[in-house]
């Protein structure tokens, strides 16, 4: 454990050699560092049981969120309603934490893409790094760390690690993240103290951005490096030890099902699969009553060049559906077979029993990264229906209407052109694609409001400059970056709030903002909550999207907003962190600076 005021020189900052001293610090006795006031002791916390877990953010758990999209439903809706439309205008801040992590990775300081957890009064959270903080939040006036658990992560810039951590999990009496070098550690909850860890990704170019999932007895990760030279995966954990279960490959090797769309030969590259991406780099849901996990995968690898990996690519931009306690793949749906546009699917399924034609449906709904939100059916992954979200669209003139596939797929081509003027290849110039090859809609959360039956979602609203860059298999350094192109961005983007009828797909509101969507939206009832880009985060009218209430702290929002209630009383919870990769055009927000904070507001 080390302590807050400790943590700059337990993670070797200002010329002192870490490791030494956190030695030092850690055989300090709680007696000692209660004396000196650096240790905040609490009453024994009541443990994260599945049974709590499965209900977080609702019922009796309404105070507590408890996993990271809110529930297993992935949700992202509290119904905590203290903060309403009419006295949101009235939200000030509580209290501000400072968080450490600003340490520069080979890619610039770390993405502050945390979601914040609270159980009973106490608020767990990591920096860019994945470390957790455990915070007394309890008084409502301010945050006081009581440990920070010290996992000993290299915070070398040489080792050309990517940097973003997007939250833990609880289980039982452990605090679990997942870390960039690919372990995974389990803390003691009252102590912060390390109880396991587990190099889980163990092949070169391997780790983690995506928070883990508890479920039961069971820690879900995800291989999240989804643009290196690697093969994606999905692992299941025993929480007591950290012992691997199962794994589930997202690239299955010659002669298992879905090998068959990886044309290897083709390209004159019989590897290919071997670094063929589909990397599953954000949490995903949990459907307990049929024990199902369903997992958003990424990008096959590389991304623009489809040449280099001819074939559908399964299971590459696909909703992916995993028998929770073996990891046997129940269904799969592609969004975009082949893909060549960056248009990874590996964001938020919203998990919702809804009325779909007069019929009530079981269903998983998704806003694509390419521009279309999908509804599909929970129990086999069939398509229902789809609906264009963002404005502009051009990579294909639609969807299928009976299969969900882009009009122009071809089952039979080695390689698709789903729009003349909009594919990549070898032979040919840059092309203009839209949505942005971030999308849309990519990793930063959606949500759902289940008592209207309405989504939301913060959209990039712009295009981008794609090229083809042929790079020869030998040359192919696994576990580095492999883009097999270049991109740009096309000019200044904007963004949306946007909402959408969950039943038809059909948006019914949407309210464009100066900057592209980065950070994703919660729900409380009434109101939307969104941060962006220039440090403002805001509350809208759940109806017609009109900003109610705004502040602005200077920082960066790449993260959602969470809320939750200590002694009947509401909070909003967000964190900020630096610009990181690209401005999109916007100049005047690429001097914000490194700070990483956690801030707090009330009524």
């Amino acid at each position: 454990m080390v302590p807050a005021a400790a943590g700059r020189l337990a993670f070797g900052a200002d010329g002192y050699e870490g490791r030494n001293v956190k030695m030092k610090i850690t055989n300090l006795s709680v007696a000692a560092l209660a004396a000196t006031g650096l240790f905040v002791s609490g009453a024994v916390a009541e443990p994260a049981t599945p049974e709590r877990l499965e209900m977080s953010a609702m019922g009796d758990e309404a105070a507590n969120w408890l996993t990271v999209h809110g529930n297993y439903s992935s949700h992202r809706y509290s119904p905590l309603d203290e903060i309403t439309p009419e006295n949101v205008g009235d939200m000030e801040l509580a209290f501000a934490v400072p968080l450490g992590g600003t340490e520069p990775s080979a890619f610039g300081a770390g993405a502050m893409e945390t979601t914040p957890l609270v159980k009973d009064g106490k608020l767990y959270v990591t920096d860019p790094w994945g470390t957790p903080y455990k915070i007394d939040v309890s008084s409502g006036e301010k945050g006081q760390i009581e440990w920070i658990c010290d996992t000993a992560v290299d915070r070398d810039p040489s080792l050309g690690i990517l940097v973003a951590n997007r939250g833990l999990a609880l289980s039982g009496d452990l605090v679990v993240t997942n870390l960039p070098d690919g372990r995974v550690v389990a803390c003691d909850d009252a102590s912060g103290d390390i109880v396991w860890e587990k190099q889980v990704a163990d092949q070169p170019g391997e780790g983690f951005t995506g928070a883990p999932l508890a479920v039961g007895d069971k820690i879900i990760v995800g291989q999240s490096y989804g643009d290196w030279a690697t093969r994606g995966w999905i692992a299941a954990l025993d929480a007591a030890t950290g012992d691997e279960i199962w794994r589930f490959y997202t690239v299955p090797e010659p002669g298992q099902p879905g090998s068959e769309t990886w044309l290897c030969e083709e390209s004159g590259n019989p590897d290919c699969w071997k670094t063929g991406g589909a990397a599953a780099w954000v949490t995903g849901s949990y459907d307990p009553e049929t024990n199902t996990l369903i997992y958003g995968t990424g990008n096959p690898v590389p991304m623009y060049d489809p040449e280099y990996r001819p074939g559908d690519n399964l299971y590459s931009n696909s909703a992916i559906a995993l028998d929770a306690d073996t990891g046997e793949l129940k269904w799969h749906f592609q969004y975009t077979p082949g893909d060549y546009l960056d248009y990874d699917e590996v964001g938020s399924h919203l998990l919702i029993d809804q009325e779909v034609d007069g019929e009530m449906r079981k269903v998983v709904a998704h806003f694509g990264r390419n521009g279309i939100f999908y509804n599909l059916d929970r129990n086999n992954g069939s398509f229902i229906n789809s609906g264009q979200y963002v404005e502009k669209l051009n990579w294909t003139p639609g969807i299928d209407p009976k299969t969900g596939k882009p009009v122009n797929y071809d089952p039979n081509a080695s390689l698709q052109s789903y729009a003349e003027d909009v594919t990549l290849r070898r032979d040919g110039g840059p092309i203009e694609n839209c949505p942005h090859l971030q999308g849309g809609i990519n990793f930063w959360p959606t949500a759902y409001n289940p008592e209207t039956g309405q989504a939301y979602g913060h959209s990039i609203e712009g295009c981008s400059e794609l090229e083809t860059v042929p790079v020869a298999p030998e040359d192919v350094i696994p576990g580095t970056i492999f883009t097999g192109g270049s991109n740009s961005d096309s000019g200044e983007m904007d963004g949306s709030i946007l909402r959408v009828n969950a039943a038809t797909g059909e948006v019914d509101n949407k309210t464009i903002r100066e900057y592209p969507g980065y950070a994703g939206v919660m729900l409380t009832p009434g109101l939307v909550w969104v941060g962006e880009l220039d440090g403002t985060f805001g509350a809208y009218d759940a109806d017609t999207l009109e900003q109610l209430w705004s502040i602005n702290v200077g920082g960066v929002f790449k993260a959602p907003a969470m809320t939750y209630a200590v002694d009947g009383k509401q909070y909003v919870a967000i964190t900020a962190g630096p610009l990181g990769l690209g401005s999109f055009g916007h100049p005047e927000i690429e001097q914000t600076q490194v700070a990483n904070m956690l801030y707090v507001f009330a009524l």
